[in-house]
Parts: structure tokens; C-alpha cells; sequence
């Protein structure tokens, strides 16, 4: 199963692994651009600090100055407008640091995400019909935001930090002694011991959130993905039901963690002013006792002020940082989810010459305790056309998932011209093979790119001749934007036979040596069925094919039917033999014609009527 961000509680050593496979992306070696973009960002965060800490000085400058016993208004007032330069000057800094570093964060999102996108398609079929659509694209979606956040966090605000309390620790030891250092210091301390308990606190909260958000986004788009479904059965109110409940768990978590944040801002303002009032009261003491000037009073309260202000957002960037190795954690799961369906070093492609087809006595089994195909053995000569039929949960659609390689087998071998395809490359493989299934799914775009997704960079006159081939040209021209005709949903907005001949069009580009009809018609209508089957026919037309089918009229022409029962060959032959023979096959034939006659006799007596 995909990994899910709800369980992840990365301790110490996970965070840290979370971090080493974070550094990459911050220092990527083959782009020395993006590297001098991180060295000026971080120099422009060293100068924004530099200037920072001089604020204070011009500050404290301008207010002695100010005094009867100075009377310097000239130069007063110039430390005022450096007081006003040094803040635009730290201002321009930060924002020049931004605009600079920006690229390198949307670049190692980028990758991050293309090499997840990469992965989860060389995951095999197994993967894919586990997984929860809403909870990976959550997982996706999270992880490469969390490299931008981890970036700006560690690098512009935890970093900083440090310097600058070490800065200041510096400059009072040096202007006012110990005492003032080591009481800055130690609230400093006792403020990150609170705002990390609070923090942790926080997080838990945060955790069972991101529960409530992760079921509810996974059950909004598993009802939206089956809308048909919700429709036919009038579901709308369990759906909504259902959501209503998850929402309502989002809506409670989502309070406990805001008002969580009420807290934990109230606990740091107390500490925050206490020390405030703890050092100003020491340096309007020290002025009174004539060691510290007007300036320094001011002096104290400005840099405090200053070290304070990152440190009000501690508890956010310590929890985002966190909840960020959480998340970077759980796409690098994702990423390390082993690939089940590999090629062997240096594989060689598959080189297609006819297209002929050898299952030697192959075994399977989704599960060790599941055995599915057991000691399957036949042969499909090249141009030749095999049949494969049996009851449902015989194991027929299988055989297809294998030759595509969606699984490896689990004993013997298949063959394609002599190559076993384990040893040639998936890639090769799947280019010599086409299929039209019996449920087509097609992409959310236009009639003319699901028809071109057949063969990349076919012309659109290419594209055009194999919408003929599938005779569903006429039909496209006729709508108003034509090949640009949007399909919506899965294809929805196309009928079923509609959808069956875009796929045969997108097969007939491809132009493939194996073809693989998966009960292509099984799930239309007698009339549009016998249209698409004369389509499919040509389409068979000099190549080897395999047809899974359900109907048996639509395969008496074939050169050999095996019949498949309970994961073995039951049966083999030809129509005729089968027929004679009087077994599995002659009893399935019987049965589909009498079920033919009832419905043309019903059909009869309704059109008399």
C-alpha cells in the first residue's frame, strides 16, 4: 500500500535520513547556477542580519544626541534617516534573498516531483489497483511543497536566528556584562523549551488533522471517480452523508489545533514580555545609576525586540519543519516502494517478427495462497488468431496482464518469437503489443489526443486515417470543435461504442504485431457490438491476436479456442470440434444461443405488441 502521511512519526534518526536526502536538491551538483543563486541568498541573509544588528546602534546614536547635554540636532537626525536606511536596507535584502533563491526552490520541487511521477509508473499493476488515488496525490502533493518549506525555514529563519542571538549575546556581554547575557540567554532557553512542548503538543493535533483531511479528501474523490455508480443506486444522500462525517471530524480537529496555536501564542507573549520588562527595568536602573545612557535604555528594548520577533514564529517554523520531515518522509517511502516488474541489466529489446506468441506451462498467483493460472500451455503461430473463453474468474484477462509484464509469472516461461519476454525490456515489449480492452478509459482531453496517444508524434493526417480505419472519422468531423472535442471524465461524455472505436483508432496507430482484444464487446449492444466487431476484424487483419471474449459468436472464426476453467486449459480446438465434442464449451454455446433466441423472440412479441 501507498505510505500515508497519517501514520509517519519520524523520530531523530529519520528526521535526520529525511534531511541527507533533502541536501541533494538544495546543492544540486550538475547545476552550478542554482548553486551561486544559494551562495548570494545566503550572503544577502548574513548582510540582512549585519544590518539588523547596527539598527540599534543608529538608534541609540540618534537618542543620545537627542540630550541637552549633546544638542547635536544635525547629527541626530542623521542617525535617525541611517536608522530608517539600515530597516529599508534590511527589508531590500530579504526580498532580493527571496526573488533570488525562489528558482532553487521550485527547481528541487520539481524534481522531486517528476522523480516521484517517474516511480509510481514503474510500479507494477499491483500498486496501482491497491493504492487510493486521493491519499497518493495527497502524499505527492504535500512532499514536494515541503521541500520549499524546508528550504526557506532552515535556511532563512532557523539559521539566522542562531546568528543573530549569538550576535547579540556578543555585543551585551561586551556593552553591558554577564548578567544581561546570561538572563537573555536563559529565557531564550526556557522560550524554546516551551514553545517545543507546546510544539509537540501541536503536532499530535496536527497528526489526527491530517487524518480527518486525508479521509476526506480520499472519500470526496473516490465518490466523485464513481459518480455513475452514486447515480444509478441514488446514493447522493449516503455520499453525502459519508463526507458530511468526515468534514465534521476535519472541522473538530481543525479547531483543537487553532485554538492549540491560542495557547501557545499566549505562553510566548508572557515569556517574551517578562524578559522585555525584566531588561528594561534593568537598563532604566543602570540609567539611574548613571552606567547606562538614554541610548541604551532604547539600545536594549531595540534588540530584544529584534531577537524576539523570529523567535515569536519559533513554534510554527519548529512545527512546520517537523510536520515537513513528516511529510519529505512519507514521499521518500513512496519513492523506495520497490518496483516488482523489473528489467535484468542491459536488457535487450524485444525484436517483433511476426508477433507469434508461446505460454510454456506458465503458473500464477497474485498471492502465494491465491494460485490463479496453473501449467498454461499453448501457442499462437505468427498471424495466427487464438480465442480464450470460460467462466468468469477463469483467468483469462490475466493472460493479458502477463504479456504486457503488469506481472511477472510465478513459473514458466512466455514467449514472444522465441524471446523471453522477462529478459527483454518492458519498454520494447509494450510497443509491439496492442490492446483494446472491454471498459476504455481515456484521458480527461480531446478526441485527437486520445487517439494520438497511440504513437507519439504521429501527424494528425496519421491520426485522421486510423479514426477511418476505426470508422469514427465521419463521426468526429461532425461535432463542432471535431478532433478538439473535449471527452470529459474517463471519456464520459462519449457512448460506449464510441469510446470502443476511439480505442480500435489508437490500436491502429500504434500499429502493433500482437493484438490483444479483452472482451472488447462484451459490454455493448447487439447492433453496435456487430459494427464494432466487423471494425475489429480488419483491425486482426495480418496479426497474430488474442481475444479474450464472453460471446462466442464473436470467435467461432478463430484458428484455435482454448477453454479455461478454474486457472487451467479445460478444452482446445477448433468451433466446430468443440462443439461436437459436447463438454464446457458445447454447454456455454447452448446456453448463449438460447439465451440469443429468448431475447429475439421477446423482441418480436414487443414490436408485434
Amino acid at each position: 500500500m501507498p505510505p500515508s502521511t497519517t501514520d509517519a512519526t519520524p523520530g531523530p534518526e529519520s528526521g535526520f535520513a529525511a534531511l541527507r536526502r533533502f541536501l541533494p536538491y538544495l546543492w544540486p551538483k550538475d547545476q552550478p547556477a542554482l548553486r551561486m543563486r544559494v551562495t548570494v541568498a545566503m550572503l544577502l541573509v548574513i548582510g540582512a542580519k549585519c544590518i539588523t544588528l547596527l539598527m540599534p546602534f543608529a538608534y541609540k546614536g540618534a537618542i543620545d544626541h537627542m540630550t541637552p547635554a549633546h544638542d547635536a540636532v544635525g547629527l541626530a537626525m542623521a542617525l535617525v534617516v541611517a536608522y530608517a536606511a539600515a530597516r529599508f536596507g534590511g527589508t531590500l535584502f530579504d526580498n532580493l534573498r527571496n526573488a533570488i533563491f525562489e528558482r532553487v526552490g521550485q527547481e528541487a520541487a520539481r524534481k522531486l516531483a517528476l522523480e516521484v511521477f517517474g516511480h509510481l509508473h514503474r510500479l507494477s499493476l499491483r500498486f496501482h489497483l491497491e493504492r487510493r488515488t486521493g491519499a497518493v496525490t495527497k502524499v505527492i502533493e504535500r512532499g514536494t511543497k515541503s521541500i520549499d518549506t524546508m528550504l526557506y525555514f532552515l535556511l532563512f529563519n532557523i539559521a539566522p536566528t542562531i546568528f543573530e542571538l549569538v550576535a547579540v549575546c556578543v555585543i551585551f556581554f561586551a556593552k553591558f556584562g554577564g548578567g544581561l547575557v546570561a538572563a537573555t540567554a536563559g529565557m531564550v532557553v526556557i522560550y524554546i523549551i516551551f514553545t517545543r512542548r507546546m510544539t509537540e503538543w501541536r503536532i499530535e493535533l496536527r497528526r489526527e488533522w491530517t487524518r480527518s483531511d486525508s479521509e476526506a479528501t480520499q472519500k470526496a474523490v473516490d465518490s466523485l471517480l464513481n459518480y455513475e455508480t452514486v447515480k444509478y443506486f441514488g446514493a447522493e444522500s449516503v455520499e453525502q452523508n459519508r463526507y458530511g462525517e468526515s468534514v465534521r471530524k476535519l472541522v473538530d480537529t481543525t479547531t483543537k489545533v487553532e485554538t492549540s496555536l491560542a495557547w501557545m501564542n499566549i505562553g510566548q507573549g508572557f515569556i517574551t514580555n517578562l524578559m522585555m520588562g525584566g531588561a528594561m527595568a534593568y537598563s532604566v536602573w543602570g540609567w539611574s545609576q548613571g552606567r547606562f545612557s538614554t541610548g541604551d535604555v532604547v539600545f536594549i528594548n531595540t534588540m530584544l525586540s529584534q531577537l524576539f520577533r523570529p523567535l515569536d514564529f519559533l513554534g510554527m517554523v519548529y512545527r512546520e519543519i517537523r510536520q515537513g520531515l513528516i511529510d519529505m518522509e512519507a514521499m521518500f517511502k513512496l519513492v523506495d516502494t520497490p518496483e516488482e516488474v523489473t528489467d535484468i541489466p542491459d536488457a535487450p529489446d524485444l525484436i517483433a517478427q511476426g508477433g507469434a506468441v508461446r505460454f510454456e506451462q506458465v503458473d500464477f498467483a497474485y498471492d502465494p495462497e491465491r494460485q490463479i493460472l496453473k501449467q498454461i500451455d499453448f501457442a499462437v503461430p505468427a498471424g495466427g488468431t487464438l480465442a480464450v473463453v470460460g467462466p468468469s474468474g477463469a483467468g483469462k484477462s490475466t493472460l493479458a496482464r502477463l504479456l504486457f509484464r503488469f506481472y511477472d509469472v510465478t513459473g514458466g516461461r512466455i514467449l514472444i518469437d522465441g524471446q523471453d519476454i522477462a529478459r527483454v525490456s518492458q519498454a520494447s515489449l509494450r510497443r509491439a503489443i496492442g490492446i483494446v480492452p472491454q471498459d476504455t478509459v481515456l484521458f480527461n482531453d480531446t478526441i485527437g489526443y486520445n487517439i494520438a496517444y497511440g504513437r507519439a508524434g504521429a501527424s494528425q493526417a496519421e491520426v485522421e486515417a486510423a479514426a477511418r480505419g476505426a470508422a469514427i472519422h465521419d463521426f468526429i468531423v461532425s461535432l463542432p470543435d471535431g478532433y478538439k472535442t473535449k471527452v470529459g471524465e474517463r471519456g464520459l461524455k462519449l457512448s460506449g461504442g464510441e469510446k470502443q472505436r476511439v480505442a480500435i483508432a489508437r490500436t491502429l496507430l500504434k500499429d502493433p504485431q500482437l493484438l490483444i482484444l479483452d472482451e472488447a464487446t462484451s459490454a455493448l449492444d447487439s447492433r453496435t457490438e456487430s459494427a464494432i466487431q466487423d471494425t475489429l476484424n480488419l483491425l486482426a487483419q495480418r496479426r497474430t491476436t488474442i481475444i479474450v471474449a464472453h460471446r462466442l459468436s464473436t470467435i467461432v472464426h478463430a484458428d484455435e479456442i482454448v477453454v479455461m476453467d478454474k486457472g487451467q486449459i479445460a478444452e482446445r480446438g477448433t468451433h466446430a470440434g468443440l462443439v461436437a465434442r459436447g463438454g464446457l464449451y458445447a454447454e456455454m454455446w447452448a446456453r448463449q444461443q438460447a439465451e440469443q433466441r429468448e431475447a429475439e423472440e421477446a423482441a418480436a412479441e414487443a414490436e408485434a405488441a
